[in-house]
């Protein structure tokens, strides 16, 4: 099976219009945590030179303080990359092969051709963000959906039952329309039950 060669920073980071019911329980997103573990599978339509892309994979996201290390592998369970963030760096290891820069966007917009929200990743994936307006967004089943300050929409599509009365993300639609300086690009990140 052939991996293709952007799926490691695509996913890296790793890092849709529907009718909302018409009620919607309000219930609150776990409190945020500097240090998480997470198990996932992503999916990512880009364009490249043109045409239309896709790839899918699977993927590990530990974030203890500042640091970031993401394992990602192919849709079989193959290792594909590893990718560490720092505040000081950004490694990306595939195939005995190191490549680093100073920060994640750096990394992947040297590889890619443009930038990745990996960055905001570190948020999003616990049901935060920065909205436009510069606001803490904390997203709900009753409030799901939000544009970063940075352009980003994000889309709380689905959520995990906790016994604690509050909930986590499960599905998180991901989009970027595009731009002057940048191709559309959309993410599908659905994150595995602890």
């Amino acid at each position: 099976m052939k991996i293709h060669p952007l799926l490691p920073l695509v996913c890296a980071a790793l890092l849709s219009a529907c009718a909302a019911p018409a009620r919607v329980p309000e219930v609150p997103v776990a409190a945020y945590r500097e240090a998480i573990e997470l198990n996932g599978r992503l999916s990512v339509n880009y364009t490249r030179d043109g045409a239309p892309e896709t790839l899918s994979g699977k993927f590990n996201w530990v974030q203890a303080g500042e640091r970031v290390d993401v394992s990602l592998a192919s849709p079989l369970g193959q290792t594909i990359a590893k990718i560490t963030v720092t505040p000081r760096e950004a490694t990306l290891v595939q195939s005995d092969m190191a490549r680093t820069a100073p920060d994640i966007d750096t990394l992947t917009a040297e590889t890619l051709g443009w930038r990745l929200p990996v960055a905001g990743l570190r948020d999003w994936l616990q049901g935060y963000a920065t909205a436009q307006d510069g606001s803490r967004f904390v997203a709900s089943p009753a409030n799901s959906e939000v544009v970063t300050r940075d352009g980003w929409r994000l889309r709380y599509v689905s959520w995990q039952d906790q016994a604690a009365g509050t909930v986590q993300p499960k599905r998180i639609d991901v989009s970027r329309p595009a731009g002057a300086q940048s191709e559309a690009l959309e993410i599908r990140i659905v994150i595995d039950p602890a």
